[in-house]
């Protein structure tokens, strides 16, 4: 007998494993399926940006990440005939408990997250394809197709995790904007000979394009990513790798940089053709996008897995109230509603900024127009002297780590943005980011995001609010009286730890209403 499923996560790569996650931790039943008998290998993405990491906090999981992560990357950029080095450690970035850019390969990323699951009795039942899903208005319906057959599930969300090419956004019909890139991306496992071992990467920036080498490949030394005008022919299999890359072509992109390493052997290589593009909507009735099925990228900024972690976080928490709530994974109510609409609302344009930031950037980087070669080949080896006091300004440094991590997205025109009454003053709007902080709660000074580093909503009074009345603490809502945090204001904080409602006194109707709202005004009921 198949078990009662309140979410259905099509696709287990880190997006797709991240919202299972979090649905999981915040009260809902949840299935995961992949139609890939074992994980895609090798890695593509190699980097997790400081809010990633934040928001994988309460789940659990960034330990065994940072364990796996060099948290002190280096990098040797070559300019011409300049080198300049650059480090991305211990950033002036005092709001975060992570202040760095951490290199770790997705496949490890992967890995960790499937753990955590497996630690919560939850499999990933590979092998798996999903043949169609509808929004079939009392709930949804996915045809399964596995190697015990083909089944039909029927269950309150689905949510499409499975890429560029997804079959959730086939079945929902919600079309899509995207445009393929003139360029395509070249990635590699090898070993050199001439390059010097160690734990910097490098990067090349010459007149076509940029070479990086990280010192994170999997079948061999180095991981070589580089961007060329597409070579064409390579299908619309868009952000996959393809056809192997020639060891002769990898080698004139090596010697195109000027560097005088030679490929000793040669692991493994694919051509990845790129598109940009992002769904006209990220939800439609019971069916729901996330990740690559939602928008792709170039790699520029490296977006791709951090942007999917956050979609999954900022949405496994709406599923798994409003599957766990009083309506049972009723969509149809006005907070259900409202709730889960939110997520469109909030993460699309999120998406719609990256999307503006990754071309751009990739324009500088892989273009093969005479202005951004130039600036490559030419500008930027006469710039180089200068580029070491730049980056010696460390918070110029953050503030570009900042942007590009998504520490500044905020959600204040969200349904789920409630300023209460009267509104709290110096304290963050509501939809911005909570910051991290030094705080006490009557006991040793501790830092802010560690308290809240567990599933669920958490209500912030100041030293001298009154208690929230009839909202004792439970299985949805903790409450914390900073004591360090003179005042009788309230601030709520959602579980993907963007502030949610804030009052400067006490507004029981207003918390209320948003309590109700986000679904955690009542306990979840005893699931079977």
């Amino acid at each position: 007998m198949t078990a009662v499923v309140d979410v259905l996560v099509v696709g287990a790569g880190t997006t797709g494993l991240s919202l299972a996650l979090q649905a999981h931790d915040h009260g809902a039943r949840v299935r995961v399926v992949e139609r890939r008998p074992e994980p895609l290998r090798p890695s593509r993405a190699l980097v997790l940006h400081p809010r990633t990491l934040e928001v994988l906090r309460p789940l659990g999981v960034t330990d065994a990440l940072l364990e796996l992560a060099d948290t002190a990357p280096t990098a040797r950029l070559h300019l011409g005939p300049h080198v300049v080095e650059a480090a991305f450690a211990d950033l002036a970035l005092p709001d975060t408990a992570f202040p760095h850019l951490s290199l770790v390969r997705q496949t490890d990323v992967e890995t960790v997250l499937t753990r955590a699951l497996a630690d919560r009795g939850l499999t990933v039942e590979r092998g798996t394809e999903l043949l169609t899903a509808r929004d079939d208005r009392d709930g949804a319906l996915a045809v399964l197709r596995s190697r015990h057959g083909v089944e039909e599930v029927h269950c309150p969300f689905v949510v499409g995790c499975d890429g560029p090419a997804s079959a959730v956004r086939a079945g929902a019909g919600t079309g899509w904007h995207g445009r393929p890139y003139a360029e395509e991306v070249v990635l590699a496992d090898l070993d050199l000979d001439g390059m010097s071992t160690g734990a910097d990467a490098r990067v090349f920036a010459g007149r076509h394009g940029l070479l990086f080498l990280f010192p994170l490949g999997e079948r061999a030394t180095w991981r070589l990513l580089a961007t060329r005008a597409s070579a064409g022919g390579a299908g619309r299999n868009f952000g996959r790798p393809g056809d192997a890359v020639p060891e002769a072509e990898l080698q004139r992109l090596l010697d195109d940089t000027g560097t005088r390493a030679r490929i000793e052997r040669l692991a493994w290589s694919a051509r990845v053709p790129l598109q940009r593009g992002l769904a006209r909507r990220f939800r439609r009735g019971r069916l729901f996008l996330a990740g690559d099925a939602a928008h792709t990228y170039s790699p520029a900024t490296g977006q791709g897995m951090n942007t999917g972690i956050q979609d999954a976080v900022n949405l496994g928490w709406k599923l798994g109230f409003a599957a766990s709530g009083p309506g049972g994974g009723s969509a149809d109510g006005c907070a259900a509603g409202a709730l889960l609409d939110s997520y469109d609302r909030e993460r699309r344009a999120a998406a719609r900024r990256r999307l503006l930031l990754t071309h751009t950037a990739f324009w500088a980087e892989a273009s093969t127009g005479w202005f951004p070669s130039w600036l490559r080949a030419v500008a930027a080896p006469r710039a180089a002297p200068a580029v070491p006091a730049l980056l010696g300004r460390r918070r110029l440094v953050a503030e570009a780590v900042r942007l590009v991590s998504q520490l500044r997205v905020n959600y204040r025109h969200s349904p789920l943005s409630v300023e209460g009454t009267p509104p709290l003053r110096g304290a963050p709007r509501p939809g911005d980011r909570l910051p991290d902080a030094t705080v006490s709660t009557g006991g040793p000074a501790e830092r802010l995001h560690g308290l809240l580093a567990r599933p669920g909503v958490h209500l912030l009074l100041q030293r001298d609010a009154a208690p929230p009345p009839g909202m004792p603490a439970g299985p949805r809502v903790t409450v914390l009286r900073l004591s360090n945090s003179p005042g009788r204001g309230l601030v709520g904080v959602r579980p993907d730890g963007h502030v949610g409602f804030r009052c400067g006194a006490a507004d029981p109707a207003g918390l209320i209403g948003w309590l109700s709202l986000i679904g955690a005004a009542a306990p979840p009921p005893v699931r079977p």
